[in-house]
């Protein structure tokens, strides 16, 4: 993905807000996409980073709670308050990941709750496949205090735990399996260090539908260390498995709204940028925000395989379809004998 410098843009702070007034060449070339992919390490979308880039998007604005006036949504208290909300145990293998982008967004003048969205967007559009994501600019300079402990769902909370924190947030149990197509792109670091890198799916280098095929696939393969409450058979060797993913893509509450997502690229992308543009601006009132989507880049990256398949030594009778409304639509098998995934590089951020 290449930009020039037609791709920069400018943040105008205020006391409380910024505006994106100057998403044009000449407003401010010392600033683009390309700066934030170069100093935050989210250039190349094939390597460790770009999903704790992901993660932290959703870890800052998850802490938002209907019943607790203490939460603040997407108000970068996870960067601001560092110091507390880095040791949370949700948030603890982000810590380098906090700190590269608060330096960041310090020295360009950008608050912390734009900048992580930001981000967050520009990331997501650096991968085979990508959606352009929304990004709303003007949340304030600064956050109320530390977000509470224990709001962001866990891979050993049970479907219940997790939907009710997520109704507690605003999303529905459809919203909440739209949301999880950025696991598409995601790998593990942490859960298991034994096997840290491990993707979750076979293409953690493209956002497309394979995460929802491939979590449908009987599990067969242990993680190194054994099941533990966070994972659950994978079906393939290098491939990790959350249990919560395990869980909802087999619940009677979500199996539909996860099924209905199989090789539905387009789909997923549109469910995926909706919820995202509600997530992004959780504790904001989006009428005092300033739309500034057309600072993010356009996703150039076409994906190999525009349509999903069943990987190869794995067949259609390994899928495990909860889905009592709809049937599992038939997927091209790859051919040739069960291929190892091989693990994504470390997050490093120094």
């Amino acid at each position: 993905m290449v930009f020039t410098a037609k791709s920069t843009l400018i943040l105008v702070s205020t006391l409380v807000t910024v505006l994106c007034v100057g998403a044009r060449p000449s407003a401010n070339p010392g600033f683009s996409p390309l700066d934030l992919l170069r100093g935050i390490g989210i250039r190349n979308c094939g390597n460790g980073r770009r999903s704790a880039h992901a993660s932290l998007t959703f870890h800052d604005a998850i802490s938002f709670s209907k019943s607790n006036p203490l939460s603040g949504g997407a108000d970068g208290s996870i960067m601001q308050f560092s110091d507390v909300e880095a040791k949370y145990v949700a948030n603890e293998d982000l810590a380098d990941m906090i700190e590269v982008q608060k330096r960041f967004a310090m020295n360009h003048g950008v608050p912390f709750a734009d900048f992580i969205q930001f981000a967050g967007a520009v990331g997501a559009s650096n991968c085979a496949g990508g959606p352009r994501l929304p990004f709303f600019a003007g949340r304030p300079k600064s956050a109320r205090g530390p977000a509470p402990d224990h709001l962001v769902p866990g891979p050993a909370d049970s479907v219940d735990k997790i939907l009710a924190r997520m109704a507690d947030a605003g999303f529905s149990p459809e919203e909440t399996v739209d949301l999880l197509a950025s696991h598409s792109i995601a790998a593990q670091h942490g859960l298991d260090r034994t096997m840290n890198g491990a993707p979750l799916d076979s293409t953690p280098s493209a956002f497309d539908t394979q995460f929802y095929v491939e979590t449908l696939l009987k599990g067969t393969v242990p993680p190194k260390n054994g099941t533990t409450p966070v994972s659950a058979l994978s079906p393939i060797p290098g491939e990790f498995r959350m249990q919560s993913d395990f869980l909802i893509a087999r619940d009677p509450r979500t199996a539909c709204a996860w099924q209905s997502l199989v090789d539905k690229q387009s789909v997923m992308i549109d469910r995926f940028q909706k919820a995202m543009a509600k997530l992004s601006t959780l504790g904001s009132n989006r009428f005092f925000l300033t739309d500034c989507s057309d600072v993010i880049p356009q996703p150039r990256n076409s994906l190999r395989s525009p349509s999903a398949y069943i990987p190869s030594g794995r067949s259609m009778a390994d899928i495990e379809s909860f889905c009592k409304s709809s049937t599992f639509p038939k997927l091209p098998v790859h051919p040739g004998p069960l291929v190892p995934i091989l693990p994504v590089g470390p997050p490093s951020f120094h």
